[in-house]
């Protein structure tokens, strides 16, 4: 009996840069590796979307656009191209009006990709019809997806095989066109055998030709036996990626998928020989890259709070940044209650943002006392329909403090169209107007503009002598510093990376560790009036008003970005601007001093 050959995609050089560079890669280091891959015989490769996007305007100096045309040129006319879609958030991390969301179809498509995965984080498959249409429309293969994970403890009502198959049936019923169908799970929580369940369920529901795909993220331990419960169960094809990206919080690797299939009906259909050496190129390619170690290793307690591979890395490289990695346990704990409460959400971008923010603002300022924008939009209904209702009391609190009503029409409605926003941007600074420009303002808002107009910086992490990334301005306060060493305990500091950290080691061989005290900036002039802090550790990316302005109460002030995520700081009163105390470009800790209004 001949074993089926079951398709791959493999995810190095997209999911693999977001899983472990928090998608910083410069696209001059990695091209190599790509055409190795091609010389080994793998013709299905993911080429941007999702993080990737953004990451190249955000942290890189380069546009994704520039990235996408070497990609084909490099593979040729025959390997598909795949990128990552977030339904109506497209490649941003907020709503896209409807001609924006048709612009992202139409340049993909210009740029040489074949096919765009296409998810929505709520499972609110009207989402995905509008965007799938899109897809379709301009000729790119539409893989629409059902969006997977495994609820925290004691949790039940969504996020099973029967929840799974209606988000399916309604897919099918609202004739979405699709040419695959996949089943992902960011997070790598899902249990084998309610993988298995679910793929054979839809493999009854689905004609005998409808291609279905599974993903996963190794996170959790579990990608491997995951995936074989996935082909088991009807999945024609999987995702997988090469040393030295695979594993931990990325895909499988290649090479222990094609030992795993080793005397059982099914192969990948590939040379060992070959996928060593393009490994070798690609390990090669990116050996002065910095590796977080979490980055590279099983983390377990992810089954008791859904953190996507995605995701965990781009958070740990952010608070790595801001200098508050040392509370990234405590955040990943809290996250658990966060979903819980929150209407069950699949935890992927930009959900699984949504939650991290709360989770921070929990650990950081109080349970439940400031209710994160995005967090408390999704409870409310503007980002679609929770697959529950969110915890009522959480909908009261963000009603409140957000002061907005529950929504319950389509997301889409609402949305003002993008072209004619981001054209008068474009004219306003002088700059080229044509399709590109307009997608990269509207995606990438003002970091895209600063990208535009020459003033992005560059922030790649790498292990050279001479680093690649510009250092971000030091944190205005000092962090604390550990706590003394117990009895039978010795205290270290280390160096990682460029930053200091207090390492405690025990007798008993048990390492505790966090950044070392940073020398204090000098604390801001005093100046009398209302202070106005920052509410989270971020990056300021653009002052709003002047010293000597006169503000309204509410007046946005200036924008920060924390955890991929641009928010306004606001007046809390009426006044004159006495002093600003940061700048563009400045990093924050939580109650920096910002202004002080008189």
């Amino acid at each position: 009996m001949s074993k089926k050959v079951i398709q791959f995609m493999d995810t190095s050089f997209r999911d693999g840069f977001q899983s472990v560079f928090g998608a910083r890669v410069l696209t001059d280091d990695f091209m190599p590796a790509v055409k190795a891959s091609v010389d080994a015989g793998i013709n299905n490769i993911e080429a941007g979307g999702g993080a990737r996007f953004q990451s190249l305007f955000f942290y890189c100096g380069e546009s994704a656009f520039d990235m996408m045309d070497r990609f084909r040129t490099e593979v040729g006319p025959d390997v598909a191209l795949q990128t990552l879609a977030r339904g109506i958030n497209v490649v941003a991390l907020s709503q896209c009006p409807r001609d924006i969301i048709d612009l992202h179809a139409k340049m993909f498509k210009k740029h040489g990709m074949t096919t765009i995965r296409n998810f929505d984080a709520l499972n609110d498959v009207r989402n995905l019809e509008y965007s799938g249409e899109r897809i379709a429309h301009h000729g790119l293969n539409h893989q629409v997806v059902v969006s997977m994970m495994e609820l925290p403890p004691g949790c039940s009502g969504a996020h099973d095989a029967e929840f799974y198959m209606d988000r399916l049936k309604q897919i099918l019923d609202a004739d979405i066109p699709f040419h695959s169908i996949c089943f992902k799970d960011a997070s790598g929580t899902s249990t084998p055998k309610k993988v298995y369940e679910t793929l054979k369920a839809a493999r009854k529901l689905v004609s005998a030709d409808t291609i279905l795909w599974f993903h996963t993220h190794d996170t959790a331990g579990l990608g491997i036996s995951q995936n074989m419960a996935a082909v088991e169960g009807g999945a024609d094809g999987i995702d997988l990626a090469k040393s030295p990206v695979s594993g931990g919080t990325c895909q499988p690797d290649i090479l222990s998928m094609m030992h795993a299939m080793k005397g059982t009906d099914y192969t990948l259909d590939l040379d060992y020989e070959k996928i060593v050496v393009a490994s070798d190129a690609f390990e090669e390619a990116m050996k002065d890259y910095f590796f977080p170690p979490e980055a590279k290793m099983v983390s377990p307690k992810v089954t008791l709070s859904p953190m996507p591979g995605g995701a965990l890395t781009a958070n740990t490289m952010m608070m790595r940044d801001t200098g508050t990695l040392h509370l990234y346990g405590e955040v990943i704990r809290e996250m658990s209650e966060v979903v819980a409460r929150g209407g069950f959400g699949t935890s992927v971008t930009p959900v699984s943002q949504f939650y991290f923010q709360q989770a921070y603002l929990n650990v950081t300022q109080g349970k439940w006392k400031k209710i994160n924008p995005n967090y408390g939009n999704m409870v409310l209904g503007y980002f679609g329909r929770t697959p529950v209702p969110a915890d009522p009391e959480i909908i009261k609190i963000a009603s409140e403090q957000l002061e907005k009503p529950i929504f319950t029409e389509d997301p889409l409605d609402i949305l003002e169209p993008g072209i004619p926003k981001a054209t008068k941007i474009l004219e306003e600074n002088n700059l080229p107007v044509n399709d590109e420009n307009i997608f990269i303002i509207a995606s990438c808002e003002q970091k895209g503009l600063d990208f535009l107009l020459g003033k992005a910086s560059t922030n790649i992490r790498k292990v050279t002598d001479e680093p690649a990334a510009k250092e971000k301005p030091a944190a205005k306060k000092a962090v604390a510093a550990a706590a003394p060493a117990a009895i039978g305990q010795r205290n270290y500091t280390i160096t990682v990376n460029s930053k200091p950290y207090n390492v405690t080691v025990s007798d008993a061989g048990g390492v505790q560790a966090a950044p070392a005290a940073a020398a204090a900036a000098p604390e801001p002039e005093a100046v009398e009036g209302t202070s106005v802090e920052a509410p989270t550790p971020g990056n300021i990316i653009k002052i709003l008003t002047e010293v000597g302005s006169t503000v309204a109460v509410d007046q946005p002030l200036v924008v920060m970005e924390a955890m991929k995520m641009e928010s306004e700081v606001k007046s809390p009163c009426a006044g004159k601007v006495l002093a600003i105390h940061v700048q563009a470009g400045d990093t924050v800790q939580t109650s920096d001093l910002l202004f002080t209004i008189g």
